[in-house]
């Protein structure tokens, strides 16, 4: 799959979040012209360049559809989930992991399963801020991707997990 971005699509960079593309440009890179995109990370205003030809492989990706955006809320509202016996550690690594592949539904899962357990025991402080990372990433890209501001989605979100907690 090609993916072309022009300038002022939104795209999503996996730990970043959604992005603008404010530029296309020609970069020398190994002593070769390469075409390369320049993002702009809403959330931090941070600048990435990426090489045209490799977006695919460091995960750059279109903003979810309204279609999948259902799919999300179903992940998120699901409570079939393993019970939890690894330790902290190998947790947060596996979780890391989830959130570095910039899929939506690994982060859905992320922040389902960490809001899971803080009903029944303490997160640590690693995974308080990967919960937090997760929410932040989720909010943004679903209040773009449904039109709606970040309050109403971050409500949302509250509102499905004040029910796992009463």
């Amino acid at each position: 799959m090609k993916q072309q971005f022009a300038v002022g699509d939104k795209a999503v960079y996996p730990v970043h979040g959604v992005a603008e593309v404010v530029a296309l440009e020609q970069r020398d890179i190994g002593g070769a012209p390469t075409p390369v995109y320049i993002l702009k990370i809403i959330d931090s205003g941070l600048k990435i360049m990426v090489p045209t030809t490799n977006a695919g492989s460091v995960g750059l990706r279109y903003l979810i559809t309204s279609k999948q955006v259902k799919e999300v809320y179903s992940i998120l509202k699901s409570r079939d989930i393993p019970r939890d016996t690894q330790t902290w550690n190998r947790r947060y690594r596996e979780y890391m992991e989830k959130i570095k592949t910039g899929s939506v539904f690994e982060i859905a899962e992320v922040l389902r399963d960490l809001c899971v357990l803080r009903v029944t025991k303490e997160l640590s402080f690693g995974e308080r801020k990967m919960l937090e990372t997760a929410r932040t990433l989720l909010v943004k890209e679903l209040a773009i991707a449904k039109g709606v501001g970040e309050d109403k989605i971050a409500d949302e979100i509250d509102t499905i997990f004040a029910a796992a907690a009463a």
